[in-house]
């Protein structure tokens, strides 16, 4: 691979970081606007910094000229001398947004060197809300002779600290231990200042980890005035620092300079016993001696790196290829000290040794995971063929193992796509903080169930529809805060997103309490759209009432504004809905609010199913929908329901609901009818079939267009001897039977 090659695969690296860094700064932001957190601003302030140094590691000027700006300011909300107001909130939020448009203009080949007037603009407001008197100050310049004083010091400790642990380095050493928890030693590369890095912003980062008690600056590597190059850095530093901070977060901070320039970290001496007593409380974990000087934090892992390389050179000019005690070199180079080596030399010998592998990460292309799951329900088919086939008892035990291993893969191989909808949620933050604001509203969004697991396949495909039903619910439902008080109300609104497991599906609610629908409103301007008459309006159930905003081109806005008012968006929303063989239902009360339900199948891709039969038809039901089988009761077919354990349960013929009713030939009828209770929206409907077929595991096969029209049926499957089954869509099934709606009424129709 050539090195343009490598720089190529770095960069899209770089982007895909940053875009997951402003990710991050966007939820971060939106969290300061409920009040100051330290932590919250330190997050930012260390995002912001790492997309301006690797920026300037590919040369991205113009990136890392904006991002300076918001670091900058950043960097004294740190320090206190700004605080988080609104204002300062939304210009960062401006800010980060016009950066992110940076890295996709990057993304797409650009440079972004030319400023444009926004971003002059943003610039401006950045430095409008820097407080000059919050800015650090410089530490004063030290005398040469301080100077000298300094680096004799300094030199004498590192020479200390990096000589082998024996007496006289625990005499050396007593004056550091009192000064701080940790000394920094600090040589700055000499192209520092060329690369774009100012060292004493590092300094000013450092002092938002702790405190520095104690700082020297060696101007020692200074030249005479004639051969003093401008642009070149001669400064280094050795500081007593006080922190709880870890090593490796210490030693971040310093990460755009680490490679050309000399960083020495080491704990105090009276913090050595501490890590002692780490180790030996550490598990019993097989781990190498480096793992465990990490682990506790007495060593970075670049230090152990560059060790490990110190060791393979070492054995490499040896004539035998022996290698030197990892221990040895990191005392000797000033990594760690004697005793903490030592204890962890003990803890290795009481294991043996093995490298973790948990929490490791692999990104997979989308296409080649669909091409996986699409295999696996082939799979899932043959193997329902061969268990059909096998006649013999070894054939028969057989093919259950290998059916056995089938569902373990399928059940692993659809964990693979599946993916929280928390993350597509919190992208909503963003839109009803600014959509709030431009329609002078004041709304709080919660969200509730983000750890439910969804197809992501389902999750790309609900987010459009979600987006107009959270605009739609903040336009037309949550009022603004002087009416909302006026009618006794909190002044703020609720916008609720929650996400649930339910009998095989996902239910996604979009909440509010808002004013509700108005449905004499949706009536009057049904009637005359002609959708429906007069006087059909009067008797119309408010469920059928509220399924007309779903008609193309219906709305009920008086002005038309950039969020709605044209009547396009809600019928575009069942349409997507439907396409993905889910279902939406609203529930309204005039003054408390709306509720807009999507109930959405678990996955497209494969189901656990429990086959019937129904007039010499074979179908699926989802197996989840299924709550228990009966013997149907004869005596029953007269009322339409039987009464389970003092419930009343509508019961629905399945042929009859299907119109697939058949005339049975003389001496076909079966001996027996039964009743599989199924469950969906909270209630349970008994159907009535000819044959329970037992579970199957189902391959989903949509439709096509031309079966679009079709009520109740949300694909098909192909069975094991090579018949074509349809899947039942129970919720839509229910919905359309009249049966079902003429015994909700009944008293204990509804399900405990």
């Amino acid at each position: 691979m050539s090195f343009e090659q490598q720089m190529l695969q770095a960069l899209q690296a770089f982007i895909t970081e940053a875009r997951d860094l402003l990710s991050g700064m966007e939820h971060s932001l939106l969290q300061l606007e409920g009040g100051a957190d330290a932590d919250v601003v330190n997050e930012l302030f260390r995002a912001a910094h790492t997309i301006k140094g690797s920026a300037g590691l590919f040369g991205l000027d113009g990136v890392v000229r904006f991002t300076h700006h918001m670091e900058s300011l950043l960097d004294q909300m740190r320090a206190g001398a700004v605080a988080a107001d609104d204002a300062v909130v939304g210009t960062l939020l401006d800010a980060r947004d016009h950066l992110a448009g940076l890295i996709e203009a990057v993304a797409e080949g650009g440079d972004g060197l030319q400023p444009g007037p926004n971003e002059q603009a943003l610039v401006a407001r950045l430095q409008s809300l820097q407080s000059p008197a919050g800015l650090p100050q410089a530490p004063a310049p030290a005398s040469a002779g301080q100077a000298r004083d300094s680096a004799a010091s300094g030199a004498a400790l590192v020479a200390a600290t990096s000589a082998p642990a024996d007496d006289n380095v625990v005499r050396l050493q007593p004056q550091e231990a009192s000064t701080g928890s940790w000394h920094i030693s600090l040589r700055f590369g000499r192209d520092c200042l060329r690369n774009g890095m100012d060292p004493l912003a590092f300094i000013r980062y450092l002092r938002g980890l702790g405190d520095i008690v104690g700082l020297a600056t060696l101007d020692d590597a200074l030249p005479a005035l004639p051969d003093l190059d401008p642009e070149s850095c001669y400064l280094g530093f050795e500081i007593n620092f006080r922190s709880d901070a870890s090593k490796a977060d210490i030693e971040a901070v310093f990460e755009f300079v680490r490679e050309d320039s000399d960083i020495c970290i080491l704990p105090a001496h009276s913090r050595i016993a501490e890590y002692v007593e780490l180790i030996r409380s550490l598990p019993e974990d097989e781990l190498r001696l480096g793992e465990i000087l990490v682990q506790v934090g007495t060593l970075t892992r670049h230090e152990l790196d560059h060790a490990l390389r110190e060791q393979e050179q070492g054995a490499q000019n040896q004539p035998q290829g022996e290698r030197e005690p990892l221990g040895q070199i990191l005392v000797r180079e000033g990594a760690t000290h004697e005793p903490i080596v030592q204890a962890a030399l003990d803890k290795q010998r009481q294991a043996k040794e093995r490298r973790s592998r948990e929490g490791q990460m692999l990104r997979v292309a989308a296409d080649k995971l669909d091409a996986l799951i699409d295999l696996v329900g082939e799979l899932v088919i043959a193997s329902a063929g061969n268990a059909l086939q096998a006649q013999q008892p070894e054939q028969v035990e057989a093919a259950a193992e290998v059916t056995r291993l089938v569902e373990e893969i399928r059940e692993r191989a659809l964990k693979l796509r599946m993916v929280e909808i928390g993350e597509t949620f919190a992208r909503f933050q963003r839109v009803v903080r600014d959509t709030a604001r431009e329609l002078g509203k004041d709304i709080a969004l919660t969200i509730q169930g983000g750890d439910t697991e969804m197809d992501k396949s389902l999750v790309e495909s609900i987010t459009d529809p979600l987006m107009h039903l959270v605009r739609n619910s903040m336009d037309h439902g949550l009022e603004k805060p002087d009416v909302r008080v006026a009618r006794g109300k909190p002044a703020q609104g609720t916008l609720r997103l929650s996400a649930a497991h339910d009998a095989g599906s996902i239910v996604i609610e979009v909440v509010d309490d808002g004013a509700g629908l108005n449905r004499e409103r949706i009536c009057a301007k049904a009637v005359q759209r002609g959708l429906i008459d007069a006087e059909a309006a009067q008797g119309m159930p408010d469920a059928e009432v509220w399924k007309l905003i779903f008609e193309p081109g219906f709305s009920t806005a008086e002005t038309i504004t950039d969020l709605s008012g044209r009547g396009v968006g809600m019928d575009v929303v069942r349409r997507n809905i439907e396409a993905i063989r889910g279902t939406i239902d609203i529930q309204s009360e005039a003054g408390q609010g709306t509720t807009m339900r999507l109930r959405l199948p678990l996955t497209l891709a494969i189901i656990d199913g429990f086959l019937i039969e129904s007039a010499g038809r074979n179908y699926v039901l989802p197996l989840d929908a299924v709550v228990e089988c009966l013997q149907y009761p004869e005596q029953s077919q007269q009322q339409g329901y039987l009464n389970l354990r003092g419930e009343v349960l509508p019961l629905l013929h399945l042929d009859r609901a299907l119109g697939t009713r058949a005339e049975a030939a003389p001496g076909t009828t079966p001996a027996r009818r039964n009743v599989v209770v199924v469950s969906a929206s909270g209630q349970r409907v008994g159907l009535v079939v000819e044959r329970l077929l037992g579970e199957y595991q189902t391959v989903i096969k949509p439709l096509g267009s031309l079966f679009a029209h079709l009520r109740g049926i949300g694909g098909s499957t192909i069975l094991g001897n090579g018949r074509v089954a349809l899947i039942l869509d129970v919720p839509a099934l229910l919905a359309a039977a009249p049966e079902v709606t003429r015994h909700r009424a009944l008293p204990g129709a509804q399900a405990a």
